[in-house]
């Protein structure tokens, strides 16, 4: 008797755990209240973001488009809070690909979950699921004119 109840409590406990995992919400999620938290000052530094449509100054030069793709750990995180963690790794993750080609800005910015495409100039894609939430951005690392 003991095996076929240790079996079912195996049996149930891969069906929770894969339906936990499973869970993948796409969210779409306001850049400004990411850019306006007390720790993005810190993490993004004075780097220049403008994502899709927001007009900018001219571009002196342009060094390449690049795409970052972050995640964090949402577990026991709301939805929101892990999605702005995960955006705002994101950001710092171009922010220094565009420091260390000597850009002063990040033109063009889009979100590129699981490689669909969406485009916004005030908010982002977020995947979110039980334990892990993630952002996908591409944009254009250039230097702009004063």
């Amino acid at each position: 008797m003991k095996p076929i109840i240790s079996g079912m409590a195996v049996m149930l406990l891969i069906l929770i755990s894969t339906g936990v995992q499973a869970r993948d919400t796409r969210l779409e999620l306001s850049v400004q209240e990411v850019l306006n938290r007390d720790d993005a000052g810190t993490l993004l530094g004075d780097m220049q973001f403008y994502f899709a449509g927001q007009p900018h100054s001219a571009v002196q030069k342009s060094l390449g488009e690049f795409q970052s793709n972050r995640k964090t750990n949402a577990f026991g995180k709301s939805d929101k809070e892990a999605c702005q963690w995960a955006m705002l790794s994101a950001l710092k993750s171009l922010k220094e690909r565009a420091e260390s080609l000597g850009g002063n800005a990040v033109v063009n910015i889009r979100s590129n979950y699981k490689n669909n495409e969406f485009v916004s100039d005030s908010e982002y894609q977020c995947g979110a699921g039980a334990i892990m939430a993630g952002v996908a951005l591409k944009g254009d690392v250039v230097q702009l004119g004063q």
